[in-house]
């Protein structure tokens, strides 16, 4: 990789809103994906704990720790160093305020990325006020958050009452109270995530939440068809890197089993001088 690129900024990102540009945000987890999302343009990088599934095979994002964030994080850095990255506070290092700036500054020092992520709104706003204070970029996350999938009883799209969309407008607002630079909107009807633009000045990436927002954020590894198990509605598949990638794994076995690889190609020879020195040397030895 040599090209260098201007890495977006979070004025970059408040500026975006204002003039209703798009943004493209992908969330991937390793180097190598990274690179590809580097290659492809992609504007902005998340770092989700989502990735105690797709990576993990988890049921669900609870497991994972800020020492597997910063770790992952450091990862995707290497891939694609010049791209806006926001890794996600995992489930439990920002229960109370002092254990959510004292995580939230160590993501920031260890993992290399550009702003953190937590989930929650109003209830939240106490925690997200203390980490904006303490000096770091920090995005919430308002309709499904899979922090709450035992809450929810399941992964399950948000706001589909004017009741339930009202309480997340109120949230978002909340967010942007207290001091959040962006919030991610989540499995909720297009009419609520539209609502949820409307009512805050700050960046906002959606994800099944219709076309509003700045920015639309896929997993990568659901996008790239690589993981395979389980589609969210909301995702769309524009690879299918899990059938390329079994039949590679297909060929080698049956190659192998075959006794057709490695072949002359794939091997490595001395040179002919040497390999003569090496046989007379193995018969003299045999000879003893």
């Amino acid at each position: 990789m040599t090209e260098k690129r201007k890495k977006l900024t979070i004025p970059d990102l408040a500026a975006r809103k204002r003039a209703r540009e798009r943004l493209a945000m992908a969330a991937v987890a390793d180097t190598l994906t990274a690179t590809w999302a580097w290659r492809a343009g992609v504007d902005i990088i998340g770092v989700g704990d989502s990735l105690g599934m797709t990576v993990y095979g988890h049921e669900n994002t609870l497991p994972m720790t800020v020492e597997q964030m910063i770790a992952h994080t450091q990862a995707v850095r290497r891939g694609a160093p010049d791209t806006f990255c926001i890794v996600s506070m995992p489930y439990g290092s920002y229960a109370t305020r002092d254990v959510a700036v004292l995580n939230a500054v160590r993501l920031m020092k260890e993992s290399g990325a550009d702003a953190v992520k937590l989930q929650g709104g109003r209830a939240m706003s106490d925690i997200i006020r203390a980490v904006a204070d303490a000096g770091v970029p920090v995005m919430s996350h308002v309709g499904l958050l899979p922090h709450y999938v035992h809450r929810y009883g399941g992964f399950r799209t948000q706001g589909r009452t004017a009741e339930g969309a009202l309480r997340i407008i109120d949230n978002a607002r909340a967010i942007e109270q207290a001091g959040a630079v962006g919030l991610e909107i989540e499995a909720v009807p297009h009419e609520v995530g539209e609502a949820v633009d409307e009512a805050v000045s700050i960046f906002t990436c959606s994800i099944g939440a219709g076309s509003a927002g700045t920015c639309q954020l896929l997993n990568g590894y659901d996008l790239i068809g690589g993981f395979d198990t389980f589609k969210p509605k909301f995702a769309k598949r524009y690879g299918n890197v899990a059938e390329v990638a079994t039949h590679a794994f297909e060929a080698f076995v049956a190659d192998v089993r075959a006794g057709t690889f490695p072949d002359a190609e794939h091997s490595y020879t001395m040179p002919s001088a040497e390999a003569e020195k090496l046989a007379v040397a193995l018969k003299e030895g045999g000879s003893e």
